[in-house]
């Protein structure tokens, strides 16, 4: 079915950067300060209602499902090992993460973790801060070497600010560096299957770290 004039003029709004194209972008966001999955959903309507090729929001079909799976668990488990020995403890953050520290042998509360960090941060985080972001930002700032840099900087600002209010400085800190990291991938690669999977991984890999009690652990493994 051709689309109406009408419908040609939402689309067109909704991509440009005027009252409605950037109230779509403040929703988006900040719903994902209360509802992490839902803002995900929410960019993925705008793709659709703004005639957004999927490619432009990273989603790309990658050449193998499975290659991408695994290469964003072992990135992401080793990414997390890395910052938890070596980075954190760098900028001198508590080995223990005191606003997630009720879950340490807490099984009750692993499932509804569980779907947080895999749905919630890997889906939704991933589909907002680098997808949709980058896109967006991408319109305003151009494609240049600095532009993207700018992208990543600005992003991973964004993404570290999200966290502070239930993790404090130190959760700054780390979403900030991850922030970068993922950000750098993105704008290199422009898919986002292997990042949702890297991102899930160094939750959940958090996660084990906590429900085992091994924080401290694996905070002093290098400097002790």
């Amino acid at each position: 079915m051709t689309p109406s004039p009408r419908d040609d003029e939402i689309a067109v709004l909704l991509r440009g950067f005027g009252p409605l194209g950037l109230l779509a972008m403040a929703v988006i966001v900040l719903g994902d300060v209360i509802v992490k999955p839902l803002s995900a959903i929410l960019v993925l309507l705008w793709a659709l209602r703004s005639r957004t090729p999927w490619r432009e929001i990273g989603y790309v079909r990658p050449r193998s499902w499975i290659g991408g799976l695994a290469l964003g668990i072992v990135l992401g488990i080793a990414f997390k090992l890395a910052m938890k020995a070596l980075v954190m403890p760098l900028v001198v953050a508590d080995p223990i993460n005191h606003a997630y520290h009720y879950l340490v042998g807490n099984r009750a509360a692993l499932p509804g973790m569980l779907f947080t960090l895999i749905i919630g941060a890997g889906f939704g985080e991933e589909t907002v801060f680098r997808g949709y972001l980058f896109e967006r930002f991408g319109k305003l700032f151009g494609a240049s070497a600095g532009a993207k840099a700018a992208i990543v900087l600005l992003t991973s600002a964004l993404f570290a600010l999200g966290h502070y209010s239930n993790e404090g400085l130190a959760g700054v800190e780390q979403a900030a560096i991850t922030g970068l990291v993922f950000g750098t991938i993105f704008s290199v690669t422009g898919r986002i299957w292997m990042l949702m999977c890297m991102h899930a991984a160094f939750d959940v890999a958090a996660l084990a770290i906590i429900y085992w009690d091994l924080e401290a652990d694996v905070a002093h493994l290098v400097f002790k």
